[in-house]
């Protein structure tokens, strides 16, 4: 038993516990907050795991055509945006399930990115890191969050970004209403569905962003199976989070913990069945959804589709 403890000491006393949990939260946060968003408007986007993967390797071809990192990121939220307008104007246009919409452009993007990659071979590298004076020097958290690559900065933009969209604008207010109560929104003059397709553009340009973010603040490179399910994970952090952003936020964390977690077992040389491993991210984010879904309110009409008229 002490062995056991010895070794829980050493993994949350490493720094790389911190510097991968906070890649890893800032990875989540990218995709969960516009998330969050379109679940507010009502809508449950499943495709947000298609998006990170169009995201990415839409940054990928676009830096290895031009080698620039900001058409890099361009190229990542228009590639996520082309999944989340389909997924927009089918759900709350043509009124398609939004759950069969979502489940088949993910495996639709999956085929896609996996075809195209093997065709197209494209190169990427990593970002330069930038190393924030006497902030990086705090202890265990200061390199996780003040030396990291450049990319992983924008998520100080996004987090407040998007607390000031929902909250602070009338197009938020908007999106709030039609989360809640459709039909008096309708009633106000509001158009609902467009407010939704609007709300999963914007997890769309979340998701490009965090997309990008993969490929040159993580790992360095593409591959069909680089976002691995994390998308769902995110989807779970909302809901954990009890729908509200610091909630989302903080879900983001412990989930991200988890998977820091594997990896610096791993990484310090302890011997734990790998599957077991593998496994813990996805068991922790089953637990946390027991343990809080049902104690959180969810948006009064998440998952339920418009139609003026019908209640």
């Amino acid at each position: 038993m002490g062995a056991f403890f010895d070794a829980i000491i050493d993994i949350i006393s490493s720094d790389s516990t911190y510097i991968n949990g906070a890649l890893f939260a800032a990875f989540l946060i990218f995709a969960a907050s516009g998330e969050w968003v379109a679940e507010r408007a009502g809508t449950l986007n499943i495709s947000v795991e298609g998006m990170l993967l169009a995201g990415a390797f839409a940054s990928a071809v676009g830096y290895d055509v031009t080698e620039s990192m900001p058409v890099a990121l361009l190229a990542g939220i228009v590639g996520s945006l082309v999944v989340a307008a389909v997924q927009a104007e089918m759900s709350h246009r043509l009124s398609a399930d939004q759950f069969v919409v979502g489940l088949t452009l993910n495996i639709l993007v999956f085929g896609l990115a996996g075809f195209l990659d093997n065709e197209l071979e494209p190169t990427t590298k990593h970002a330069g890191r930038w190393v924030i004076p006497v902030l990086s020097d705090i202890p265990l958290v200061g390199d996780a969050l003040f030396a990291q690559r450049w990319p992983f900065y924008l998520l100080f933009a996004v987090i407040p970004l998007t607390w000031w969209v929902v909250y602070r604008t009338r197009w938020g207010l908007e999106v709030r209403s039609v989360g809640e109560n459709p039909q008096s929104a309708d009633v106000s003059g509001i158009d609902v569905n467009r407010r939704r397709r609007q709300s999963i553009y914007y997890a769309g340009f979340t998701s490009g962003i965090g997309g990008w973010f993969l490929i040159f603040g993580v790992i360095g490179l593409f591959e069909d199976s680089v976002v691995g399910g994390r998308g769902f994970i995110a989807i779970a952090a909302v809901i954990f989070g009890g729908w509200t952003l610091r909630g989302t936020i903080a879900g983001c964390a412990v989930f991200a913990g988890a998977l820091s977690f594997r990896l610096s077992v791993q990484g310090l040389g302890y011997e734990v069945n790998s599957e077991l491993l593998q496994s813990l991210p996805f068991v922790v984010t089953l637990v946390g959804m027991a343990l809080f879904a049902h104690r959180v309110r969810a948006p009064a009409a998440l998952a339920r589709p418009f139609v003026r008229g019908l209640k």
